[in-house]
């Protein structure tokens, strides 16, 4: 049975709010931010108006190191996304990816245990706001 590929849950917080509470979160975890991608920005530069939505690059570098001694090509599944976005009803959304998930497709049984860890991680940060 395959596992969801990502974790998530709403709130009633504004935008800025759940993205402060959710870089605090990943910070408590170890992860440190290194893409911050203003979606709404881009889509509303280039497309047309879209809701708030931005993308945490977030990265744990010990985790990331150890990934990394193991797959030469990790770098494609780096920095884990998580997601903040404000849904037409208001209430907003935080969600992060599931490493185990993301990285099944690669088939290296040396990453079985960075992706767990990072997977619980990131599930403890989507659970701890």
């Amino acid at each position: 049975m395959r596992m969801a590929y990502y974790f998530s849950r709403s709130f009633d917080w504004s935008f800025d709010e759940a993205v402060e509470r959710a870089i605090e979160a990943l910070k408590a975890e170890g992860f440190g931010v290194m893409a911050d991608i203003d979606v709404q920005a881009k889509m509303q530069e280039k497309v047309g108006p879209f809701r708030p939505y931005r993308i945490l690059g977030a990265c744990h570098p010990p985790s990331a190191y150890k990934a990394l001694q193991h797959e030469a090509n990790m770098g494609i599944y780096m920095p884990c996304n998580v997601v903040v976005q404000q849904h037409e009803d208001g209430r907003v959304e935080i969600s992060a990816m599931n490493p185990q998930e993301a990285l099944a497709p690669v088939q290296n049984p040396l990453l079985a245990d960075v992706a767990q860890e990072t997977s619980e991680r990131l599930r403890r940060v989507i659970d701890a706001l």
